[in-house]
């Protein structure tokens, strides 16, 4: 039997949806595996026994809810994370990013929809493209592109994947404004639409890890109505 080149987990309590993802997905990418797990806990046990490469995540789950799973799940591991959610909840769009979320997207969704989504997460969190060759320097924050490391007067810095791409986006435009547009499809992959609250939940979670005082930023900064920039590296 083939190896898997992709291991996706999907933690949802409806069978129907686990089913129908994985029916899709392997119909479309046969040499990817899908596992399933019905609840929060079966789901954690599944991740510290099978090491998926990428998790869908439902949040409205009775036994424990996504947002706790992801919460236990980021104490450990930077696993790409999307989540599952109603049509127009913004509020859990916003606490799920806000948590480490990777992505989401929105019930019910379409078979194209979904492995664009899961395309575009594994490309930027496998390190697909060129790193930049000189690490980026300000203050006391170093940026080390080869290793994908951040860290703030020599101490690392824990970034989820997404936090990092959006920093690696802001550093290689380093000194100029990269509107908010642009910084959408580049930290995710696609268009977005007009989704900027995403973005700015983006940076307020960036800044709280690397600002010594986020309410008054020093290292990124905002270019109000227009996008955001990083200041001038040494």
């Amino acid at each position: 039997m083939k190896k898997a080149t992709c291991r996706i987990l999907v933690i949802d309590d409806d069978p129907e949806i686990t089913r129908a993802v994985r029916l899709s997905i392997t119909l479309q990418v046969p040499e990817w595996q899908v596992i399933e797990a019905h609840d929060g806990p079966s789901g954690l046990e599944l991740i510290a026994r099978e090491s998926p490469d990428l998790i869908l995540l439902d949040l409205s789950m009775p036994v424990m809810h996504g947002f706790d799973v992801l919460k236990e799940l980021r104490l450990t591991s930077a696993v790409p994370v999307i989540f599952l959610t109603v049509q127009n909840d913004e509020l859990s769009k916003v606490r799920g990013l806000e948590l480490g979320a990777d992505d989401y997207i929105v019930k019910p969704f379409g078979h194209l929809e979904l492995l664009a989504r899961i395309r575009s997460v594994l490309r930027r969190t496998t390190g697909q493209t060129q790193p930049m060759e000189h690490p980026y320097r300000s203050g006391e924050m170093t940026i080390d592109f080869a290793r994908r490391r951040v860290t703030l007067a020599g101490e690392p810095v824990r970034l989820t994947n997404t936090e990092y791409r959006l920093l690696e986006v802001l550093a290689q435009n380093a000194g100029h404004i990269v509107e908010n547009e642009l910084l959408l499809q580049r930290v995710w992959g696609y268009e977005r639409g007009d989704e900027v609250e995403s973005l700015k939940v983006l940076i307020y979670r960036l800044r709280q890890k690397i600002e010594p005082d986020p309410a008054h930023p020093r290292y990124l900064l905002t270019e109000r109505g227009v996008g955001y920039w990083l200041e001038t590296g040494e």
